[in-house]
């Protein structure tokens, strides 16, 4: 059965691609119509570790983001164009976000549904990418308010202290992504914040 929100003929840039819960695609629908009626649609999450796989980068979504502004999330976020997939989603969100690329692995999806304020609701099934680089972040001002590298120990800390200054998805999704990252060595440290890797430091430099 076609979905009440479907269209066909032609898309617009605006358009998420409503699933059901298999990822099966059922229709299209205009990115905030799909926020404003809490429809099942498919998003790209990319989480991106620096090379020792001790720090994460993480955004600050712009204030004037039409919801979530000014929390703080993972690299980058967004949906797949009708037609595209997830890994060239992702991949291009990283590059218009942050302005650079690297290589992504595809780690897992999940799906939540969370209350993201001003009467909209994020039902999303979430595919995830992890990759590991030492970019420098050109962040889209009108994407991103801030970008930043943070330990993973203190990030993991502060989104179970504070979740409220973090985004819905990211808040869900960061222990399976630590431990996930671990299981694909990318990174040492488990969700607990133990450290199974060699031990911590910037590459390259001796340990005290």
């Amino acid at each position: 059965m076609q979905s009440a929100f479907f269209h066909s003929r032609a898309f617009r840039l605006s358009d998420v691609v409503l699933v059901d819960e298999n990822d099966h695609p059922i229709g299209l629908c205009e990115k905030q119509l799909a926020h404003s009626r809490g429809v099942l649609h498919r998003a790209i999450s990319v989480f991106i570790f620096d090379a020792s796989g001790q720090r994460m980068l993480i955004q600050q979504r712009a204030l004037d983001k039409y919801h979530s502004g000014g929390l703080w999330t993972n690299a980058c976020c967004s949906h797949p164009a009708p037609g595209e997939t997830p890994l060239a989603a992702a991949h291009r969100r990283l590059s218009e976000e942050l302005g650079f690329d690297c290589p992504l692995e595809f780690a897992f999806t999940f799906t939540y549904r969370a209350d993201v304020g001003s009467s909209l609701v994020e039902h999303e099934l979430d595919h995830v990418f992890i990759g590991r680089c030492d970019a420098v972040a050109k962040p889209d001002s009108s994407e991103i308010a801030a970008a930043d590298w943070v330990p993973v120990r203190e990030l993991a800390a502060d989104v179970e202290r504070r979740p409220e200054r973090y985004s819905a998805w990211f808040a869900i999704a960061l222990a399976r992504v630590l431990a996930t990252a671990r299981e694909m060595d990318l990174s040492g440290w488990s969700p607990d914040g133990v450290w199974y890797g060699s031990r911590p430091g910037r590459p390259g430099q001796a340990q005290r």
